[in-house]
């Protein structure tokens, strides 16, 4: 070890604020227009900062605009870091420049010294980003930043010159069989959101299971056709609303709109979502007050996974509260939870036998009758079903899926026989491609913490080798250091003893 402590030997500690030169940004005003029509000058901003090297921007100045305004020319080989985004709230983005580059006022430039390889202390600022990001963030302003001053103090571990390159070599190898592999497990996710897409769309379009009528003719017997179960369904519909609000209040579904329908396999119907639903209500639309710990689950949008709910997450509201919004609607087993608020529209079915609440964007479908619930959940999965929940959604920004819309949803229908199968198919195939997803998950995950652990060893001294004769880190910085005061111009003052200028 060397003499600085926990260092290996010939590494040294350097703050940031002597490792190079440091220089800011500006952006050219935007009323002159010769400043960026035809310009040729990357005016690198952190939109630009989601790569590791530089090597051209969105936006361009011209040479006029470097001359006139605040930006200023940085070289090639400098270290760029975001000061000022929100993206400093979780991320800190750092990047090399390849070529000769300006930057606007949210990012801060070093060019290192002479012995110091950009490259490497790129690296080492992301392996340090997350102790950064805590000990260098401003406090109380309005967008997230890093300050300055902080950030010129923060120490780097600095290796010997060669080793430097040999750390840059070893940390890029890895990273670059690690990314194979990350792409490769984002290449099995998409695969895996096909295959579940069109396994969806194959259940309700009656291609995932023998038909009920292929199998009745086969048998040679009878069967119940979906429009007889529907009709049965429609029965009770009306009764179980009759004895919730009257006779007077029952209102008939509106018929499905089947123009431009697809034909559907023998013994299947078309049917909305009101058919088949007693109740549809939605939570209160405010946010009530919350408990800290011990209370009743309150569920909004986010809390609702294609597998149940993430009663994990969700927030707590007393009771009393709870007895309050239950009177609205009492989400029980069995009833189907309908996400329509945000950006989604996508349904969700949950079994679950715990008490809780809803909020405003999560629907509770009651469905009447003996319909299979689960297979109105996956086919409210589908393809074909999404395309109209995302139709029936309306609004700028916070979009909706309203209730009097929701049940104009049009399903296929089979007989009641078949649904019981295509569930049964549906959950066998679906439970292997959640255990494949759960595991590419996984891997992703894995692969992330590899990543960083990488960077430690790196800046540890672990992860490229160590010659002794490479010259030390502190011989370098005392070269640098001596190079700036070299460097730096002395102000000459006159001597008050200096002898008079002799007359004539």
């Amino acid at each position: 070890m060397s003499e600085h402590a926990g260092l290996p030997s010939g590494w040294a500690r350097a703050q940031y604020a002597d490792l190079g030169t440091w220089s800011g940004g500006g952006t050219p005003s935007k009323a002159n227009p010769e400043f960026w029509r035809h310009g040729s000058i990357p005016w690198v901003s952190p939109k630009d900062m989601k790569v590791e090297r530089i090597a051209d921007s969105e936006d361009h100045i011209t040479e006029d605009a470097v001359r006139e305004s605040a930006a200023r020319l940085i070289p090639r080989n400098s270290v760029l870091f975001v000061t000022r985004s929100g993206i400093l709230a979780h991320t800190f983005p750092v990047a090399v420049t390849t070529v000769d580059v300006t930057v606007n006022q949210d990012l801060k430039a070093l060019t290192p010294h002479p012995g110091l390889s950009a490259d490497y202390v790129a690296w080492g600022t992301r392996a340090s980003a997350p102790e950064i990001l805590r000990h260098c963030s401003k406090d109380g302003t309005t967008v997230a930043s890093i300050d300055s001053e902080r950030l010129a103090t923060f120490e780097l571990p600095v290796a010997p010159v060669r080793e430097q390159h040999r750390i840059v070599e070893a940390i890029e190898s890895y990273f670059t069989r690690l990314d194979d592999a990350v792409a490769t497990l984002e290449r099995v996710q998409r695969s895996l959101k096909r295959y579940r897409t069109s396994v969806l769309k194959a259940a309700v379009e009656g291609r995932l299971v023998p038909t009920e009528a292929e199998l009745a003719r086969a048998d040679r017997r009878d069967y119940e056709p979906a429009s007889v179960f529907l009709e049965r369904i429609l029965a009770e519909r009306r009764r179980l609303c009759e004895d919730k609000g009257g006779r007077a209040k029952y209102r008939e579904p509106l018929a499905p709109d089947t123009s431009g329908l697809p034909n559907l396999p023998e013994g299947w119907c078309w049917a909305t979502l009101g058919h088949l639903t007693w109740s549809v209500k939605d939570g209160p639309h405010y946010s009530p007050r919350y408990v800290d710990e011990g209370g009743v689950p309150f569920v909004t949008g986010g809390n609702v996974r294609p597998n149940g709910i993430d009663f994990e997450s969700t927030r707590r509201i007393s009771a009393e509260v709870h007895q309050n919004l239950v009177r609205r609607v009492r989400p029980q087993q069995g009833d189907i939870l309908y996400t329509k608020g945000g950006t989604t529209g996508i349904a969700r079915v949950n079994t679950y036998i715990q008490e809780f609440s809803v909020w405003v964007h999560v629907a509770v479908l009651k469905l009447a009758g003996d319909t299979e619930p689960f297979f109105v959940q996956h086919a409210l999965n589908s393809p074909w079903c999404y395309r109209q929940a995302r139709k029936f959604t309306h609004g700028v920004g916070n979009q909706d899926l309203g209730l009097t819309r929701m049940v104009n949803i049009t399903i296929p229908l089979p007989p009641l026989v078949e649904q019981k199968r295509i569930v049964t198919e549906l959950d066998e195939i679906l439970s292997v491609v959640d255990s494949l997803e759960a595991s590419t998950t996984s891997d992703l995950l894995r692969c992330a913490r590899l990543r960083q652990s990488i960077l430690k060893w790196a800046f540890e001294g672990r992860l490229a080798d160590q010659h002794p004769n490479d010259e030390p880190a502190s011989v370098l910085l005392e070269r640098i250091k001596l190079n700036r005061a070299a460097a730096t111009p002395t102000i000459k003052t006159r001597s008050s003893n200096r002898r008079p200028r002799k007359t004539a």
